[in-house]
């Protein structure tokens, strides 16, 4: 019987980051720890936030990355998904897929962009490719092992009560792998902002990754470690959401497990 976390313990889980703050802001702003200049108090961070949300370039760039971000992660963990029922419940499909997949498959998603640079040139396509390329891998792979991963026997059972293979594939099969087919998509959110980061960073004049190499230029660190948190945020935002929807559709069964 899975236990649910109380309300006493989220509020706890938050001591610690409030703990941390408070250190980092006297620390910083210390005689003794003269380190404000690497080392900006959360205070003025927040400050710089304010002034970057109020004259709008915060929020230009973060829908920039934004916007790239869910249609490259989209399309990809969508055509991962889809291709990995195939292979899942295809041996043929397996057998015939599986070896090409391997060979891309260890390639870094940025190992892709010198590449992808001279296909696309510096456009939109190319951070939307590189997230696609981040996102299609782990969604194939895990949709793949979420479906081996299923019992024989509750196919056969399903076989043996009548149902197409359709049916059992849409309500045995795919039901039982759906906590593996979450797993990818709540690691595949985090990857796909790092990747379109890093991709701002080296190619792309917009967004979160282009504020960054700005601010670095600048030698801005609150506005370095605004983008940073940013950055946590959307990730942990994300992943939570995923984990959210994988108790709404997997609630009623899982926990009994």
């Amino acid at each position: 019987m899975i236990k649910e976390p109380t309300k006493g313990s989220d509020a706890w889980g938050f001591a610690p980051i409030v703990l941390f703050l408070l250190v980092w802001e006297i620390a910083s702003r210390s005689q003794i720890l003269s380190v404000h200049h690497f080392v900006p108090p959360p205070s003025a961070i927040v400050e710089e936030f304010y002034w970057l949300t109020m004259e709008g370039e915060l929020g230009v760039n973060f829908l920039s990355s934004l916007s790239r971000v869910l249609i490259g992660f989209c399309a990809g963990s969508l055509a991962g998904f889809l291709t990995g029922i195939i292979m899942g419940w295809n041996e043929i499909a397996h057998r015939t897929f599986h070896p090409i997949f391997s060979l891309f498959y260890p390639i870094p998603a940025l190992g892709w962009l010198p590449l992808l640079m001279i296909w696309f040139g510096i456009s939109e396509a190319l951070p939307i490719a590189l997230i696609f390329i981040s996102s299609f891998f782990p969604i194939l792979y895990n949709t793949i092992t979420g479906i081996k991963a299923v019992p024989k026997n509750y196919i056969k059972v399903a076989e043996t009560l009548g149902a197409s293979r359709y049916k059992v594939l849409t309500t045995v099969i795919l039901p039982l792998a759906l906590p593996n087919i979450f797993t990818g998509l709540r690691l595949t959110t985090g990857m796909a902002w790092r990747v379109i980061i890093a991709a701002e960073m080296v190619a792309i004049p917009t967004g979160i990754g282009a504020l960054l190499m700005r601010a670095q230029n600048l030698i801005r660190i609150d506005i370095i470690i605004v983008c940073l948190v940013i950055l946590s945020i959307m990730c942990l935002a994300f992943e939570r959401f995923f984990l959210f929807l994988e108790r709404r559709l997997t609630g009623k069964w899982s926990r009994h497990v």
